[in-house]
């Protein structure tokens, strides 16, 4: 039997991956590049391409398609690729077209206000921007709630990560509240005792930038598929074939750009090395923002914070910035994996990380149902501040509820993925540390390939072939445990 429908599907879906790629460089481009005064017009042609491309995704005809394409003679993966097909139509045809449009233009408008709004403390400017995203997000909950049987959050929830709840959440997200402050406290009691020497700065911006593609070329970045750049908030971005990462600077203190750049390499590494001979379609994407997190996650936490990879790092730090008291092995490692309560996500160690995702999601929960609107933001952020981590953002909203980037373009049901992927990635290593044994040895010595190439045999090569639980189950053993996560934290820290 012939493939005529599911090749026409191909080509439609390659047309879209062609508006994607265009799509993601012209957004990198406004975090990046672009000056101020092109947010509207840029805002407007994004939205005018998000337009096009829901209107074609949600034609009649490729209901059509797809049902005569599920009768052919397919393969594993062309099957795995007409479910992501429908995954994506069935999630299309659920927006009006004028949703769309309007979930664009708002998301450009406050993203754009944000950055001059945020270093402002400007929380009243921001509101009025955000009331307006969370109204269209609200509105596309309740579309995706309605066609889908689920509770409007968990409509939300299922973009990210397909077949997550928040009551799967709830309980795993409950079982950390149980045990996470104490571990948080008893490796700062811990750490309290031991000396540690802080770097001497200043740290140029310039010579930050060569470390980080140093490391970002140790990690086996290719640099002749992608580059660094500067945003006001870090991120991945761009398409396989030409992957963008951001970072950002600070001239007083060194690791918290360095990290950054090795958290978003981990993502990149995912994006480069999905599989070629299937891009363009659904199946070679990313399997999920969960996963996609696992990734980064990996380089920066389980491997970038590991003693064994600082025996790598100390020469590079040395040979830009030299030497310094600082600048010795123990007391990198020490830096490194130091502990400490703070407001602001993206500079959190690993243990108080968690407590920053839970926050986010039970604030996100709440306003997608309706239980709170944007003004209860400020007060409930600083109740839930100090009931995980002791500290008040009263006041504060720059280091506070304004922090982060993801409500600005409606991304409800995104901050979840983040504590997911660091148990994922705990997993996952764990199951590279089992298959191979001198895994340490060869990380102090740079010999990453081995590991990476566990990765690409594991994980980056599927893309989107196997559901996230098969994938895991497939990499480990067994499904999300969670228990891999507790036990990395209490090996590492105490």
């Amino acid at each position: 039997m012939q493939k005529q429908h599911y090749n026409e599907l191909s080509r439609i879906f390659l047309r879209l991956s062609r508006f994607d790629h265009l799509n993601a460089i012209a957004s990198w481009d406004m975090s990046t590049m672009m000056p101020a005064n092109g947010s509207q017009a840029r805002g407007e042609a994004l939205a005018e391409l998000s337009v096009l491309r829901h209107q074609i995704l949600s034609d009649k005809k490729m209901a059509r398609l797809i049902d005569a394409a599920a009768q052919e003679n397919l393969d594993d993966v062309e099957r795995a690729n007409l479910e992501e097909i429908n995954r994506q139509y069935q999630n299309a045809i659920l927006l009006p077209d004028s949703l769309v449009e309007e979930q664009s233009l708002v998301g450009s408008r406050c993203e754009h206000g944000w950055r001059t709004q945020r270093p402002a403390n400007d929380w009243q400017g921001f509101s009025t921007n955000l009331k307006e995203v969370v109204r269209v997000s609200r509105e596309e909950a309740q579309f995706r709630s309605q066609a889908q049987g689920l509770s409007p959050y968990d409509a939300l929830l299922d973009k990210y990560e397909p077949g997550i709840t928040s009551n799967k959440l709830d309980g795993l997200f409950g079982s950390l509240r149980d045990w996470l402050p104490g571990l948080l406290q008893r490796v700062i009691d811990k750490q309290a005792a031991e000396t540690v020497i802080i770097p001497e700065g200043p740290f140029a911006t310039e010579k930050q930038r060569q470390l980080g593609l140093d490391v970002m070329g140790v990690l086996g970045f290719d640099f002749a598929g992608g580059r660094l750049d500067v945003s006001a908030h870090p991120f991945c971005g761009g398409v396989p074939e030409d992957v963008r990462i951001t970072t950002r600077y600070n001239q007083d203190e060194l690791f918290t750009a360095l990290f950054g750049v090795i958290h978003e390499t981990g993502h990149a590494r995912y994006e480069q090395n999905l599989p070629r001979p299937w891009l363009g379609q659904p199946v070679a994407l990313a399997r999920s923002m969960a996963i996609h997190e696992s990734q980064s996650l990996f380089f920066e936490m389980q491997l970038g914070r590991s003693a064994a990879f600082q025996q790598l790092l100390l020469p590079k730090i040395i040979s830009h910035f030299g030497q310094q008291p600082a600048f010795e092995l123990s007391n990198l490692v020490k830096l490194s994996q130091r502990v400490e309560r703070g407001l602001i996500r993206v500079d959190a160690d690993e243990i108080s990380y968690p407590a920053h995702v839970v926050l986010r999601y039970e604030i996100e929960r709440a306003l997608i149902s309706g239980d709170i609107d944007v003004d209860d933001i400020p007060a409930l952020w600083d109740e839930k501040m100090q009931e995980w981590l002791g500290l008040s953002t009263a006041g504060d909203y720059r280091n506070g509820c304004m922090q982060d980037i993801h409500w600005t373009d409606g991304s409800f049901g995104y901050f979840p993925s983040y504590t997911l992927g660091a148990m994922y990635a705990a997993q996952l290593f764990a199951a590279a540390r089992r298959a191979l044994p001198e895994l340490d040895t060869q990380i102090a010595e740079g010999d990453l390939e081995p590991l990476f190439t566990w990765l690409k045999q594991n994980i980056w090569q599927h893309g989107s072939r196997f559901s996230t639980s098969q994938l895991i189950s497939n990499a480990t053993g067994e499904d999300l445990n969670p228990l891999y996560f507790r036990k990395h934290l209490e090996s590492r820290y105490l």
